[in-house]
């Protein structure tokens, strides 16, 4: 036992926190949830790719609580492929799992559970959506989970050259504090708001008032004891399990959607800068004829085909009605930039349209100069054989 000096010691006393800090201690119980989505293809065949897993790949079709009607479904359900736990250099084993998507994403998942007061929560999430070393592992893993699916899989650019994107969602499933009883949606962002907002940017630095008000503005409950806070890199949702795997396949469809139109917007600036410099050059107006033609047609195939494409990644969810699972996907939408890299992309789309309305007033003027030259040269050989003939 220690002596009574030892026990006044300054080094004893500051070994414990106070009992007042004990009785406020808060408990946090829930799961990290790490997502990475790549854009590996043009477009995934689902049947074919079950066919191609076998037994171990489920549809992730989530059944929408909360009175949601049943048209809110998946047009396409994505397919949910468990592979092995990936193990960290710390040690740490995480669960891990493949998402595959139509439109050809694919979002790996991460799971690590957590179990802690709210300073050590900031910091474990600050360092789980720092994928930067993560990352490249990831991409080998799925490089590897997709070889053998090559049937489903329409693969056409090299593993370094997919586009990426991270996500991070914080899945809190319950609240322990002293005195016990469940905590509100309320309560928790009156006592927690500004920590909240701490967590869903990865800051560890006291926020100001007005910025604390401007992100909880993107909050959402439905029961008064469940929370969304959705953040442009991180999102907190608090629920019941049941009800979270909804929200959270949300947030994740929110995301494919950002990736998809950021490589849409990236593809249509490539491909107007090659028509703008094609057009840029000057060439002789009857050798360009039949370029123009095909420079025309491959322009307008490449944009009916990223029209489709948008079209059926808004056709992925039906979503219809104010109901709560479209107002959730509005708000994560708005705070991750979609609508923003839509706008984009649209912009080019209407962009391309007019330069191929131009191409091809360029090739009827062309074919309608040989044509006159054509006939002016027959007239001058007709008068040329005429007067020979005098």
């Amino acid at each position: 036992m220690a002596s009574p000096a030892a026990l006044e010691s300054p080094d004893f006393r500051l070994s414990f926190p106070p009992l007042s800090v004990v009785k406020e201690l808060v408990i946090l119980r829930g799961c990290f949830r790490v997502f990475l989505f790549y854009d590996v293809a043009d477009a995934i065949d689902l049947a074919r790719l079950r066919e191609l897993l076998g037994s171990g790949a489920t549809p992730a079709q989530p059944a929408f609580p909360r009175r949601t009607p049943e048209y809110i479904r998946f047009e396409q359900a994505p397919i949910v492929e468990p592979i092995e736990p990936v193990v960290l250099a710390t040690g740490e084993q995480l669960t891990c799992s493949i998402k595959y998507y139509s439109y050809a994403v694919a979002a790996v998942q991460l799971e690590a559970p957590f179990e802690c007061d709210w300073d050590a929560l900031l910091h474990q999430a600050s360092r789980w959506m720092d994928t930067a070393e993560l990352e490249p592992r990831l991409r080998d893993l799925l490089g590897r989970h997709l070889q053998p699916l090559a049937g489903a899989v329409n693969i056409t650019r090299p593993s370094q050259n997919w586009l990426q994107d991270a996500y991070l969602v914080v899945d809190l499933q319950e609240i322990r504090q002293p005195g016990g009883g469940e905590t509100t949606a309320t309560e928790l962002l009156s006592a927690h708001g500004e920590r909240i907002v701490r967590l869903i940017r990865g800051e560890f630095a006291p926020l100001s008032p007005r910025s604390v008000e401007e992100a909880l503005q993107a909050s959402i409950s439905y029961y008064a004891s469940d929370l969304v806070v959705v953040g442009a890199t991180a999102a907190l949702v608090y629920d019941r399990p049941e009800d979270a795997a909804a929200t959270i396949q949300i947030l994740e469809y929110a995301r494919t959607q950002l990736l998809e139109f950021r490589y849409y917007d990236n593809l249509m600036t490539r491909v107007l800068a090659n028509v703008y410099l094609a057009l840029d050059r000057k060439r002789n107006i009857l050798l360009s004829r039949r370029r123009l033609s095909g420079d025309a047609n491959r322009l307008n195939t490449i944009r009916l085909d990223v029209m489709e494409l948008t079209e059926r990644i808004d056709n992925a969810i039906k979503f219809l009605s104010d109901v709560f699972y479209a107002r959730v996907y509005h708000l994560a939408a708005g705070r991750m930039g979609v609508p923003d890299y839509r706008d984009l992309v649209e912009e080019k789309l209407r962009t391309a349209r007019e330069l191929y309305d131009f191409m091809v007033d360029q090739f009827n003027e062309a074919r309608a100069f040989v044509i006159e030259a054509a006939i002016a040269l027959l007239c001058l050989l007709d008068v040329i054989l005429l007067l020979r003939g005098k």
